[in-house]
């Protein structure tokens, strides 16, 4: 197996990450630890490293490529909504810096088998986590024609998802879509031939919407960042990478709620959530380098964001 994966804004984000070189560090999505291996290259044997992933391709990668490092390390196959739990198994209590590489893997999206790519035909799977029982085929297959349309639009974001959730309905009718190829003649076929002409690709949005709700990938986010956050050191960084306006915006707007000390509606007059900042976040994300977006054209639409634990 070759789970190969260009790690995105990596020297950028081990800069921001590391306070300690002695300390505890998570990276909550390991994929095949390019991230990980960067980090460890600049601890100590004294140090500690915990990986989380929930792909246990990416767990076996991620082994082999960290072994000859000097920390302490840890891989778990875990979804990272889960890292309180893990922390606490491992009688954990703080850590000195966590961050998230969030979205899909170059190798989940370069493997055909993995039912992820628009690209490249394969069945509709697309699940990070195999053992799931819930796949692309039993979104494609069996929700209905109103959630298929609520998905496509919400996490798709793609203008044209009234007409690809009637189209893909029509279509199995016939017989149940089965490949990935049959899904993108379906959405070429619902989308106006003129409105495919310019853009990306016309199966991204309604690819990258069955995807996250495959795995629950926005509705964990907002509380994962928040226990993160909860489990720094004083001092301690949490780093967070998106790929997309729906990810970064929660992303965004949760470090912003966990940076402010009163959230109670600005009318009233005295507050009354006694909500304590419990960060302090860099106002602007951090961008790829022009050198970066050179090599590697996926690194495009990503944004790093910082906290720093109060």
């Amino acid at each position: 197996m070759n789970f190969h994966h260009v790690s995105v804004l990596r020297q950028e984000t081990i800069d921001n990450l590391i306070t300690d070189p002695d300390g505890i560090y998570v990276d909550c999505t390991l994929g095949g630890g390019g991230h990980s291996r960067a980090l460890a290259g600049r601890l100590s044997a004294k140090a500690t490293l915990i990986g989380l992933d929930q792909d246990k391709d990416a767990i076996a990668a991620a082994t082999e490529r960290l072994k000859d490092t000097a920390c302490r390390r840890i891989l778990v196959q875990r979804n990272f909504r889960y890292l309180p739990d893990v922390l606490d198994e491992l009688g954990i209590e703080k850590v000195d810096g966590v961050m998230f590489d969030l979205g899909v893997s170059s190798y989940q999206l370069d493997t055909p088998e993995r039912g992820f790519s628009y690209m490249q035909d394969g069945p509709l799977d697309m699940r990070m986590d195999r053992d799931q029982k819930r796949s692309a085929y039993d979104i494609v297959n069996g929700y209905s024609q109103a959630d298929l349309y609520r998905i496509i639009k919400t996490y798709g974001e793609e203008r044209w998802a009234k007409r690809i959730a009637a189209f893909i309905v029509e279509a199995r009718r016939e017989k149940p879509l089965e490949r990935t190829e049959e899904l993108v003649q379906v959405i070429k076929k619902a989308i106006p031939a003129g409105a495919r002409k310019d853009g990306p690709h016309p199966a991204k949005r309604t690819f990258q919407a069955i995807r996250i709700e495959v795995n629950d990938e926005l509705g964990i986010l907002h509380d994962s960042l928040e226990h993160a956050a909860q489990r720094l050191k004083p001092g301690g960084r949490l780093c967070v990478i998106t790929f997309h306006s729906l990810e970064d915006r929660i992303a965004k707007q949760t470090l912003r709620l966990l940076a402010t000390d009163c959230i109670c509606p600005p009318d009233m007059p005295v507050c009354t959530c006694h909500h304590h900042a419990i960060l302090k976040v860099k106002r602007q994300p951090i961008l790829p380098s022009q050198e970066e977006l050179d090599t590697n054209p996926r690194a495009r639409s990503a944004k790093l964001r910082v906290g720093v634990r109060k």
